[in-house]
């Protein structure tokens, strides 16, 4: 059942229950993420795709990717509000990763240059948590997980020792919006897998992030169906 809502001063009429980002990019309004993906459940870590809403005469921010559509709802996605918060988160995570060429080009877009922020490392990583959350919910291993608080967290396998868990699937290189992130065969045990951390790709989406019409993510999650389901009809064993 379709409901209408108002986003940006136009009525739409969206499925029920959808969320609003997936409304919005069902009518062409592209609200900023670096942890959504629509195989996994959202998580609502990175805070870009914050949205003004307004219900009952209220107005209120909330996290797009989690927030259900409801009837009559009035959505607002770029006031001068939504655009000082993104500028502000973008430029928290530009002092954790000054040389990442994804957030640099978020930040050039944006209109930033350089951040307001002291740098506290030089890392690629910026935390989203979609390598953490595809291995376990999509390939169902668990094999890296997110460790300790604060400045820092990180990505990590557990105990940061190497892992017999992981498949060699590649599912996180993959996924990783600044691809960061790897897991290489260990040198030192022919069964098993360790993180390497660094600069593996590092190619900003060109379908901007649009992955319900992509085609490579397509061929991807086809391949990936065809790994796990091979790793688990043969207890464990990928060729």
């Amino acid at each position: 059942m379709k409901i209408p809502i108002i986003i940006d001063g136009k009525l739409a009429q969206v499925e029920q229950g959808a969320t609003i980002i997936e409304a919005a990019r069902k009518i062409g309004i592209l609200i900023p993420t670096l942890c959504y993906h629509e195989a996994i459940k959202p998580y609502g870590a990175c805070r870009l795709c914050m949205v003004e809403v307004v219900q009952k005469k209220q107005r209120r921010l909330v996290t797009s990717c989690n927030y259900p559509v409801e009837n009559g709802m009035e959505i607002f996605t770029d006031t001068v509000k939504l655009r000082q918060i993104r500028r502000t988160i973008v430029e928290l995570l530009l002092a954790r990763c000054p040389d990442e060429p994804t957030l640099t080009n978020m930040a050039r877009h944006m209109g930033i240059e350089p951040s307001s922020f002291a740098k506290k490392g030089n890392t690629e990583c910026v935390l989203c948590g979609l390598c953490v959350r595809f291995c376990e919910e999509v390939v169902g291993t668990g094999a890296i997980g997110l460790a300790n608080r604060g400045t820092e967290r990180s990505v990590t396998t557990p105990f940061t020792a190497s892992t017999e868990v992981c498949i060699g699937c590649g599912s996180c290189t993959y996924i990783c919006p600044t691809g960061c992130i790897e897991m290489v065969p260990d040198d030192d045990n022919a069964q098993a897998y360790v993180l390497k951390m660094g600069s593996h790709s590092g190619v900003p989406c060109p379908n901007s992030y649009q992955c319900e019409s992509c085609q490579t993510e397509k061929d991807f999650i086809a391949d990936l169906q065809q790994v796990v389901t091979q790793f688990r009809s043969k207890g464990g064993q990928v060729d």
